[in-house]
Parts: structure tokens; sequence; C-alpha cells
């Protein structure tokens, strides 16, 4: 929902809700400007949801939320860039048309990426270079579960979940009319940003429409495109921009639901639309579209056994298509549904707690030369539970388990490529997890969570065969793959006395059967095409058009690594109020059977940012440190450390009873090259290099 917040000039203060006006004259531009009317909206504390379906705030698995000013300043053009600082999190970067979060070292399908808590159907896990079909101006909030959320969101949720919410169905009552507008430009791509939206209702029926646009230039960076470790010479490619990273993002929304005292119902329909190069391959694009059809549901205060139920579902229908020079050569589609049903059951003494059933069918197929996975279809079903117990005043704790049945059935359509997607594959997975907090003192508390989850092999990993440009790989699936196991544990020490507020954690996960997409040392011929060898070759050295080629393989594996964070509010006088912001994180991840690191694990990271605000005006300076990463499979390049600059400054003023915020952003201010080691381009894609971008917000 294009829905973000601007705060008022004490940063203790409930941020005002915020909307985003389209910088073209559409209808709905008109309708923002023109709407005066002031109305309060309904104000909720704010709480975790995902993972979190009994509202505790004491919550067991590591949590980060992203909103208001905080979202303000990490928003870019895709979602993987918007949280790449936050802690534990990463970027696959592929340029800034395509971006996928990263979570402890963990991606694609062991990230479930959700809208409003249901999955929103794209092709993101299979490929790198397919975008995650959402613009962050859309956003009202993120939710960030960092660690296995399988219990509640399915085996592929074995990493982590990042969960997006608006208000497109509108959760709580609305009276008279309010919305916000942001324009943005500037970015080292040239960024044209504009967005907005607007909410009505009169207390019982509530309306939402929005509307975004972007628009982007190639990005500018600070030297060469191509690595040194990679560069020719005599042909070292393009320097200071990153040719064919440019791109728009179109969208749109609308939605309503109708209230009553002990519940609400409501509907959404929602477009994007968006056309971007791949850097990869010069010349080539790719073309996406989604439709998103949502229903959501809630009953409260119920007698009998359930005290409140929930219902969540989503129908996507979604296409890409990859052109080149005019012609289209692949077109990848993907519909079908998820829906949920959360029931919370009547307190049994100091025990609350869900049960929940989770279904969902997934049609995706691939036409054209370059479609690596045959067509097919996969079919879930699953029931869960989780259970708090109040121990004590000082302890909760909480024990859930899941039960998923998946079913993966290809269809090759004569196509003798899949030869081996002859039959479909039926997996049941089983998770289960545990959690404690304990509070030590009023300042102190520890939680700590055991989980063992399995997750069932994706049909890429199951039946892909062929030739996958974007990545330079000839990909090779296993249709005997068995489930993939871990057990995971994590332990964190939280604070706050008032001047401090952080934790320090550690997490450990070790795999049974991970599936990794391992190098086999052989050369294979992939599709013939127009471009040259060189444009498809990123960390390695093809001959005479050959792809290296990788396998989905089961291996053991590792993964343990650290976080910390820490907000210190330094002091408040009348020079204003400072504060320190501090995390830091670190990923080791091992093949135990090969004893090689496991690939585009991001280094040790560190990030500073120094606060001040001061009646209207607020500002910070960032510094962000990222080691060099040599822990790296031999068939791939290293990366340098850098260190980055960045600072923004906002003013705040009110025209009439509208509020508004302008503000400068500033990235990366001192040039550096920065090269993200879990990138599989960082050796031909480095990161946007020095950068301002001015921007405004409205809100009435």
């Amino acid at each position: 929902m294009l829905y973000s917040y601007i705060t008022t000039a004490s940063a203790k203060e409930r941020p005002i809700p915020m909307l985003y006006i389209p910088l073209r004259l559409s209808p709905l531009a008109v309708a923002l400007w023109l709407a005066s009317s002031p109305s309060q909206a309904v104000e909720l504390e704010p709480q975790v949801i995902t993972a979190n379906p009994l509202g505790n705030r004491q919550l067991a698995a590591p949590s980060t939320v992203l909103e208001g000013d905080d979202l303000l300043l990490q928003q870019q053009g895709s979602l993987g860039e918007t949280l790449n600082k936050q802690s534990g999190v990463a970027s696959t970067w592929f340029g800034p048309g395509a971006s996928r979060p990263m979570i402890r070292g963990l991606d694609g399908d062991r990230i479930r990426i959700l809208r409003n808590g249901v999955g929103a159907l794209d092709a993101s896990s299979l490929s790198y270079d397919h975008a995650v079909p959402l613009d962050p101006v859309t956003v009202e909030r993120v939710e960030i579960v960092r660690g296995p959320a399988a219990l509640l969101y399915g085996g592929n949720a074995i990493g982590g979940v990042v969960n997006t919410f608006d208000n497109r169905i509108p959760d709580a009552p609305i009276e008279g009319i309010h919305g916000a507008g942001e324009l943005r430009y500037g970015g080292a791509d040239t960024t044209r940003s504009s967005a907005g939206k607007l909410e009505a209702g009169n207390g019982a029926f509530a309306l939402h429409l929005d509307a975004n646009s972007r628009q982007f230039n190639d990005l500018r960076i600070p030297g060469y495109a191509r690595s040194s470790k990679v560069r020719d010479a005599d042909e070292p490619g393009s320097k200071h921009r990153l040719q064919n990273s440019d791109g728009r993002q179109d969208g749109g929304a609308i939605g309503g639901a109708y209230h009553w005292d002990h519940g609400y119902a409501g509907l959404s329909y929602s477009r994007y639309d968006s056309n971007y190069g791949s850097v990869a391959e010069p010349g080539v694009r790719l073309d996406m579209q989604q439709d998103h059809y949502g229903f959501a549901s809630e009953l409260r205060d119920l007698d009998g056994p359930f005290s409140s139920v929930k219902v969540d579902a989503g129908y996507t229908d979604y296409e890409h298509r990859e052109i080149e020079q005019g012609e289209v050569h692949t077109t990848f589609k993907n519909k079908g549904y998820e829906a949920r049903i959360e029931a919370r059951h009547q307190p049994l003494g100091p025990v609350e707690g869900v049960i929940g059933a989770q279904v969902s069918r997934n049609e995706f197929s691939a036409l054209g030369e370059e479609a690596f996975v045959p067509q097919t279809d996969t079919d879930s079903l699953a029931l869960f539970m989780l259970e708090q117990w109040q121990a004590t005043e000082r302890l909760n704790l909480s024990l859930g388990a899941r039960l998923e049945h998946t079913r993966v059935d290809p269809d090759a359509k004569g196509n003798e490529t899949f030869s081996a997607a002859d039959s479909a594959s039926s997996f049941n997975a089983f998770s289960l997890s545990s959690g404690a907090v304990y509070q030590l003192d009023p300042i102190w508390s520890l939680a700590a969570n055991l989980a063992y989850t399995e997750r069932a092999p994706t049909f890429y990993e199951l039946y892909a065969n062929g030739a996958h440009v974007a990545t330079g790989a000839f990909e090779v699936g296993d249709a005997s793959l068995n489930k993939e196991k871990a057990i995971s544990a994590d332990l964190a020490l939280r604070f706050d006395n008032g001047t401090h507020k952080g934790s320090v954690g550690v997490f450990y996960s070790h795999f049974r059967n991970y599936i990794g997409l391992i190098g086999t040392g052989n050369l294979r011929e992939g599709h013939d095409h127009d471009h040259g060898e060189d444009d498809h070759d990123h960390d390695h050295d093809h001959d005479h058009g050959g792809f290296p080629e990788y396998q989905y393989q089961g291996v053991r594996a590792r993964f343990y690594g650290i976080e910390a964070q820490d907000r210190w509010q330094l002091v408040q006088n009348r020079y204003g109020s400072f504060a320190l912001e501090l995390s830091g994180d670190y990923t080791r991840a091992k093949n135990l059977d090969s004893g090689e690191p496991l690939p585009r694990i991001a280094p040790l990271r560190l990030n500073s940012g120094l606060v001040w605000e001061l009646d209207r005006w607020q500002a910070r300076v960032d510094v962000q440190h990222a080691s060099s990463q040599h822990r790296k499979p031999g068939n791939e390049t290293s990366t340098d450390g850098y260190t980055t600059l960045g600072a923004s400054v906002g003013y705040r003023f009110d025209i009439g009873q509208s509020q508004w915020l302008a503000f400068v952003r500033g990235e990366n201010l001192t040039d550096q090259t920065v090269r993200y080691a879990s990138s599989i381009l960082r050796d031909i894609a480095p990161a946007p290099g020095r950068s301002v971008q001015v921007g405004l917000r409205t809100s009435f």
C-alpha cells in the first residue's frame, strides 16, 4: 500500500500516515491534490505480525521491523537493496532492475517473500535476473524473520521470511478522506519516482486507491563495470556506466473492506508492470506483468472453542518475457493461488495458541529457446499449530509443529531435454520448533530457539536441464533428490535500559541434505546467441560458447554466525537529540562434503549511523564497512573490502492541514567501488557510485 510515514517533530510521537502523489496528472493525482478534507485514521500500537499470530511482544524469533522514517531512509528501487543494510540480510544484486534479499547466507527458495502474509507468485527464486514484482514505495511496513520460519509459512521459509504489508485491504476502519504523496529525483541511476495513495471511509466501508511510477537510467559506477579479475586489457568494457541497466516500474491497486464491531472482510486488485535490462546480457530486456487478487477477513470475539479466525488468500497471474533485439526469446508464466486460515483457540489455563491450514497451487511454464525447466504444477497442503505458555512471570515458552504435503508434477510436452521429468514427485515435510524468552531483570532478557525443518525440493532443483544464460551456467536438476533437512538454533541477549536498546545473538544451522548448485568441472554447449560469449561469462571462462555445468546435489552443510545491534541515546539538550545506531553481522557457510566454503556469502559487515533531531529538522550520517571475502569455492572470485559514507537531512513543515517533509539523501559519497560477495555478478556489475537524491512527501 502506498503508505509510509512522516514522523512528527518529536521522535517519541506517533508517526503520521502519509500518501504519495503521481507526477503525471492522472485522475488519481488530481483527486489527491483536490481532496482537502482532513480525517483521523484509526491508529494501532505496532505489533510484529509475522511469526507472531498470538500478538505476544516477547518474541523468541529474531525479528526486525522496518517502517516510518527508517523505511524512508533505506528505500531503494528493489526489495533486496532496500533491506541490504539490515542485520543478517544481504542483496543478490543483479543491477537496479532486480535484487532479492538473502538472509544469513540463504537465498532462493529458502527465503519466503510474502505479501500481507501470503505468497505472491513470481519467478524471482528461479533466477537472480528475475525481479520481485514489488516497488518498495508501495510498502507501509516490512517485517523480517531471521532463521527458520517454516513452522507457519512452509518449508521454503527454512532460511527466513520477508513479509511486506500494504493497506490495499484496509484492516481498520477509516473515517473521512486522507492520503499522501511522494516525489523523488536523482540517485546513481537518475530515478524519477512518483506515487500516490487515497483512502476514504465512513467507519464501516473503507476504500483504498494507489498508483506509482518509477523510471531510471543506466547506473553510474565509479570505474569499469568489469573487475580487474576478468577485465581484458584490450577490451576493458564499459566505464562509469553499467550498460543496459535502465528500466521502469509502474503499478497501482484498488481495494476495499467492510468493518463491523467484531471483524472485517475485504478484496483488492493490484497490477505491476516493469521493463528493465539484464546487465548480464547486453541487448536483452525483461518485460514483466503481474495481476494479483487478494482477500482478507477476520472474525473476532467469538464464542466457542475459538476466539478469532483469520483468513488470507491471493490469486496471482504472472508473466515475463525475455526480449532480445526486439524478439521474444523466452516467456515465463506463473499463476496460482495461496490461502491460509488461522484459528486462535480460547486460553487453556496459561496456554494460548493457534491452529491453521494452508493450501497453494503453482502452475509454472517456460516457453522459448532459453527454457531450461519444464512446465510444472506444484500443489501443497499443510496443517500447523503454535502454542505459547507463560510458565512464570519471567519465562515464556513456545512450541509448534507443521506437516506439509507437496506434489510436483512436471510435463515435458514431448521435449526430450526434460526426459527426466516423466513422473510426479511427492514429499511429506515435517517441521518442529521451540522457543523461550527469559526476562533476567527489567533490562536484560535471553531468547532462544531450536528448530527442525524440512523443505521439499523445487521443480527447478528436480528437473532443470539447460543453459541458464543470465547466471552463465548449464544447470542440471536431479529428479531423485530427497527433502532438505536442517537443525537450527539461535541464542540472543537483549537489552533496553532507556539509553541502550539492542541485542547480541549467535545462530547455527546444520543441513543433512542441503540442495546446492555444485560445479562439476564439465563444459556444456548452450543455445546459440548473436552476442558474444563474453557477455555471459561472469565468473568462468567459456570455450566457444560452452557453459560450465552445475548440478543440484544434496550435500551436508553448516551455517553459523553472529548478529548485533544497538541504539545508543547519546544526549538530548537544546542543541537537539543525538543517537548512535550500531549493527554488524558475520556468516560462515561450508560444504561439509567437499570441505569448501559455500558460494555468495556476505563478509563481515559493520554499520554505524549518527542521528540528530531538533524541532523540524532531522539528519544522519552513516558509515558502512564490509571486509574482503576470500572464503569462496575454487570456481568463484573473491571480493575486496570497502567503506562507504552516506548522509541525509530532512525538514518538516505544514501547509494548511497537510504535513510535508523535504529531504536530501546522499549515498557512497566517497565514490567507492563496491562489489557484493553475495551477487553472482560481482565481477561485471558493481553497486552504485556516488549519488544524491532529493524528495518531497506530503500527507493530509
